[in-house]
């Protein structure tokens, strides 16, 4: 499935995330300037994807989203990330089964 939506996340003045979504990727190239386009992406369907100047991206984001992240949000969401403890799960026990001659 193509990808049909830009998502561009930033932090906003208040602290908030902001997020922009366009549905074709000129409408970025009015906000930002590109620099590139991406050639080394695990995710084949990013590869061509543009490289925007100011801008950490593309990252892949569900089935059909590119999104493009500010330095900040990038930095601060890796780190929300990496320090979050994953869930723990609980094993389910088969039952103790014994042989008996």
């Amino acid at each position: 499935m193509a990808k049909d939506t830009y998502r561009v996340v930033t932090r906003g003045s208040d602290g908030k995330l902001r997020i922009k979504d366009y549905t074709k990727s000129a409408s970025l190239l009015k906000m930002h300037t590109q620099i590139g386009t991406d050639d080394c992406s695990t995710d084949l369907e990013l590869r061509g994807e543009p490289v925007f100047r100011g801008l950490i991206g593309p990252i892949p984001e569900g089935k059909n989203i590119v999104r493009y992240e500010s330095p900040e949000v990038f930095e601060s969401l890796t780190k929300e990330w990496s320090t979050a403890k994953p869930a723990r799960r609980s094993r389910t026990r088969s039952p103790h089964v014994t042989e008996s001659n």
